[in-house]
């Protein structure tokens, strides 16, 4: 069990990421700006900060600056974002978070992210006697932009270790488009092949893509996939 801050201001994300993490043990602290994030850093010490980077007073990225500049970058800091570039999922490892998470966030990423996130904290205060520095959470310069481009790219452990034989794994994708439409080219096809395997079953495809459901019809209606009545199990 371990103290998880969460920043995030929309109250969707808040709830779920509080009630899955809740369910694994651990006990689950919320805010909905950095203004509330600051001063719980004040009075507490989390072992694992879930931080959104678009926020409508001061953006995550800016917040963990200040948290490194002042020594308080104590924790392990995993990165959130719907709408992140790699440039700045980049900039956020470099600072010194150890982790980046797209939204929608698939709960096996999740859980993998966290649990990863709390062994690194623990090996780190022990290997330093329980002595408080920012110093171990700050990612290699020479590593960060790996880091970063794996967690954004089409192929990332977002999209889970097993890749359907899709038209991607024929070298049929469109690889010369920009980044994000190539992404959105293979998570296409991505879902349509598990929604061919489960025969329309969204709690199938929940389950295997490790989506919630209301996630799942977000990422479907986004992508421009259609369900008919007789799909939606």
């Amino acid at each position: 069990m371990a103290n998880i801050l969460v920043v995030d201001d929309e109250i969707g994300i808040r709830e779920l990421l509080s009630e899955i993490l809740g369910d694994e043990g651990h006990v689950v602290h919320l805010a909905e700006n950095a203004a509330q994030a600051r001063t719980f850093r004040q009075q507490e010490a989390p072992e694992l900060v879930l931080l959104d980077i678009w926020m409508p007073d001061t953006d995550g990225v800016t917040l963990l600056k200040e948290w490194s500049s002042a020594g308080a970058l104590t924790m392990p800091v995993i990165m959130m974002s719907g709408h992140a570039t790699i440039d700045t999922a980049v900039e956020a490892t470099r600072i010194g978070a150890i982790d980046f998470l797209e939204k929608p966030i698939a709960l096996q990423k999740l859980l993998r992210a966290v649990q990863k996130g709390l062994e690194r904290g623990a090996g780190v205060l022990r290997s330093v006697g329980m002595v408080k520095t920012a110093a171990p959470f700050a990612a290699d310069s020479a590593h960060a932009g790996d880091g970063a481009r794996a967690a954004l790219g089409p192929l990332s452990e977002a999209r889970g270790n097993d890749v359907p034989p899709s038209s991607l794994a024929n070298n049929d994708m469109p690889l010369d488009l920009p980044l994000r439409e190539a992404r959105d080219a293979f998570e296409r096809a991505y879902f349509e092949y598990h929604l061919a395997q489960e025969n329309g079953s969204m709690t199938r495809v929940a389950e295997k893509t490790g989506l919630e459901r209301t996630h799942l019809y977000r990422k479907l209606k986004q992508l421009g996939i259609e369900l008919t009545k007789g799909n939606r199990k």
